[in-house]
């Protein structure tokens, strides 16, 4: 009878200490586990959002270079914008102008989104009627962050050609594919 006594005695310490939790080597191990694995996981999601980044500044170039054409066609007086604003503007501001065209999401107007920088430049000039007339543009788009928030820069005209500087600047010589 003592040995049966004895022998549950040993069951239920057994029991109660694998009822404690987990060792120190065994949340070693976890640990290590998830750090191995959070060593994978950032680089590639880094590499998503760089990827985000560039896509959705190809599709705001493309924007702004469509709402370059409306605006042409809506002040044909004007030609082109020659910034961003003249693109933009706030719907609740009123009728749209040729100063606030309102083509363009607010965000959008202000020059950055989505880790990229904004801009049209090379505004080429001409009076026709003693009116300055816009007659050609260029709209590029670098990463504020060259290798963080993006690694290509894009460029654009009033031909729609969409253009990429692999540097991340508005050398845009390579044509996207």
């Amino acid at each position: 009878m003592m040995d049966r006594s004895r022998i549950k005695q040993g069951l239920q310490e057994k029991r109660t200490r694998n009822e404690q939790g987990f060792t120190l080597i065994e949340l070693l191990i976890v640990m290590s586990v998830m750090l191995i694995l959070m060593t994978l996981a950032v680089p590639q999601m880094l590499k998503l959002t760089k990827t985000a980044h560039e896509t959705s500044a190809m599709q705001s170039v493309r924007t702004i270079v469509q709402a370059q054409l409306q605006y042409n066609s809506q002040f044909p007086a004007n030609g082109f914008a020659c910034s961003l604003a003249q693109l933009g503007g706030d719907p609740k501001s009123g009728a749209p102008s040729a100063q606030a065209a309102q083509l363009i999401p607010t965000e959008l107007a202000t020059g950055s989104k989505a880790g990229y920088a904004f801009a049209i430049t090379n505004c080429n000039k001409v009076t026709v009627n003693n009116q300055d007339m816009i007659t050609s543009f260029e709209v590029t788009a670098v990463p504020l962050s060259v290798g963080k928030s993006g690694d290509r820069g894009f460029c654009s005209d009033e031909n729609n050609h969409l253009t990429y500087d692999p540097a991340g600047g508005t050398n845009c010589t390579q044509p996207i594919q």
